[in-house]
């Protein structure tokens, strides 16, 4: 498979797939002389969503943020205005342009300005140093910046970096009481101002096409820039509605990174449905109530930690809502607690899962109404499973990753989730070994170590690298970390494998008590597991500390690895 080469474009034609379909030897009576046309051929792209949203309903609310209001008509005029812009200013399709924002109006405009220039959208994380940015910078060949203020120093640091300059574009904010100045030639407002509002923008002629970059975490080497089309943009977009069942016209909180997988394809899903988009630029638990209250807002997204500040505000803080609000999860399996505390709320919880190489997520713990019935507790447990394939994935299931055998169906083998559909990822740039060993065999490998039960549902058990073999036996860490979860005083718990002498490897417990609760022992959260988990099982250490996390909000077990190494137990199991 060939990588995208040096100063080369993200062209479909860089790619090479191995594992698509080989034409069909026969050909059906009726294909014959009728040939695709531009009239019932058209390539996919989610940038149609917002063209029809501003033609159908142009005086509807489609962004908020603090005093700003702005309707279909005006964020589509402003997103065209983008693209011209960014013409005008020589940068050519199929190059890269990049964005260092929080979710701020700018952030959304961009996920369809960008690309209406035929351009590739590299929405950087926010929370990563200079050394990480200017990798990724010159990586990706960003040939222009959107940069926040709060992110000044740290893109003019990774620039530095760099032997081509891109052009730095500042984005004023003015709900940013930050003192930083700009770093950029010019500021946001002046460049749209320099854009037309009617640019004769051209959709993608090949759904192939690259529509955005996103990168890995890179915890293990240097992060993976993966590559978007235009139809799994499309598609992942349309599931969102599916999955969820949202109607026309949806209030939706962005608590979710817009640079995280594009914000689940959300900003294109929101444009296809014409709702509206509230801007968040940090989270705060606190602030979420209130935004959820002050502006019916009807659903958000968020890993675990987002529900765990929810329920973890202080009594007085906290809402019970009078309107139906969904919040759909991933990232991590929320602890069973977790998601019956936000449900006390008034919050539909809907767990989903995926990856950055699939859009991000392409499975739902789809509901039946049967469990409707059961206990608050015996719901949660379930929610908390990884579910079933969403609509546009084509296929999903947990097999031996050598080779390909699906396990059985009886919630206790072990293999690894694999997939399949037109929302898995074009591949890595410019990483074609990489590429190849992540699409082996016709399937994506996920790396997420899962059981499948009878009636179908996925449930992970660990990350390949993350189980704990102890004796011999495996020891799912999702497992104990949620047994641990359920004792009152518990606000967060990772669990790691340390080595052991005897065992090979033992679980080693990273708490972090909720303030104001009182003692809390090593030997009291051994004896609560002791209650839930069978006792190979038991962590044989406990540590109380922060738990590090990554850009993402996601835990960084292999910090926790490397200080588990550090703790000498001498226990006996």
């Amino acid at each position: 498979m060939a990588s995208l080469a040096p100063n080369k474009t993200l062209s479909h034609k860089t790619f090479n797939n191995k594992t698509k379909s080989a034409k069909p030897i026969m050909t059906s009576i009726f294909e014959q002389d009728l040939p695709p046309t531009a009239a019932n051929h058209v390539a996919l792209s989610p940038l149609t969503f917002i063209e029809r949203s501003a033609a159908v309903y142009p005086d509807y609310p489609a962004v908020v943020h603090g005093q700003t209001r702005r309707t279909w008509a005006e964020t589509w005029a402003r997103c065209r205005r983008l693209a011209s812009a960014l013409e005008k200013r020589g940068i050519q399709p199929g190059q890269t342009v990049a964005a260092m924002l929080p979710n701020v109006p700018a952030m959304f405009e961009a996920h369809f300005g960008v690309p209406l220039a035929g351009c590739v959208l590299n929405t950087l994380n926010i929370r990563l140093d200079a050394d990480a940015i200017g990798y990724m910078l010159a990586h990706g060949e960003a040939r222009a910046i959107l940069v926040d203020p709060e992110f000044a120093e740290v893109i003019q640091a990774a620039v530095a970096t760099l032997e081509s300059k891109p052009l730095i574009i500042d984005v004023a904010d003015p709900e940013f009481l930050g003192e930083t100045q700009g770093i950029g030639e010019l500021e946001y407002e002046a460049l749209l101002a320099e854009g037309d509002p009617e640019y004769a923008y051209q959709l993608p002629s090949d759904e192939w096409q690259a529509i955005s970059l996103n990168y890995t975490s890179g915890t293990t080497g240097k992060p993976k820039g993966v590559v978007y089309h235009h139809r799994g943009a499309y598609l992942n977009a349309v599931s969102n509605i599916l999955e969820w069942a949202m109607p026309h016209h949806p209030v939706y909180l962005w608590t979710l990174p817009m640079f995280h997988c594009n914000g689940w394809c959300f900003p294109w899903t929101i444009a296809a449905n014409a709702g509206v988009s509230v801007c968040l630029r940090k989270v705060d638990p606190k602030r979420i109530t209130d935004l959820i209250a002050a502006e019916g807002v009807t659903h958000f997204s968020g890993a675990p930690i987002v529900l765990n500040g929810l329920v973890n505000l202080p009594a007085e803080q906290k809402r019970v809502f009078d309107h139906p609000v969904k919040v759909t999860t991933a990232g991590a399996a929320p602890p069973a607690s977790v998601i019956a505390g936000v449900e006390k709320l008034g919050i539909e919880v809907t767990h989903v899962y995926g990856l950055t190489e699939v859009y991000g997520p392409v499975t739902v713990c789809a509901w039946h109404a049967a469990w409707d019935e059961l206990p608050l507790e015996s719901r949660a447990k379930l929610k908390s499973r990884q579910g079933v394939r969403y609509h546009m994935l084509e296929a999903l299931c947990v097999a031996d990753p050598v080779t390909l055998e699906p396990v059985a169906k009886d919630g206790q083998t072990i293999g690894e989730i694999l997939m399949r559909g037109n929302n898995v990822m074009k591949g890595y740039l410019k990483n074609a070994e990489a590429t190849e060993k992540a699409l082996e065999g016709g399937w994506y490998h996920t790396g997420d170590l899962a059981v499948w039960h009878a009636d179908g549902y996925i449930e992970i058990k660990d990350r390949s690298k993350d189980i704990i073999i102890s004796g011999g036996e495996n020891i799912s860490t999702i497992e104990v970390e949620d047994a641990i979860y359920s004792h009152p005083a518990v606000e967060e718990a990772a669990v790691v494998a340390k080595p052991d002498e005897k065992w090979g490897e033992t679980p080693c417990a990273f708490v972090k008590l909720k303030i104001g609760y009182g003692e809390v022992t090593e030997a009291d959260i051994i004896a609560h597991c002791r209650k839930h988990l069978a006792s190979f099982k038991v962590p044989k250490t406990v540590v109380f500390s922060e738990l590090p996390k990554t850009s993402t909000g996601k835990i960084q077990k292999f910090v926790l690895r490397e200080e588990a190494r550090q703790h000498q137990s001498g226990e006996q199991q």
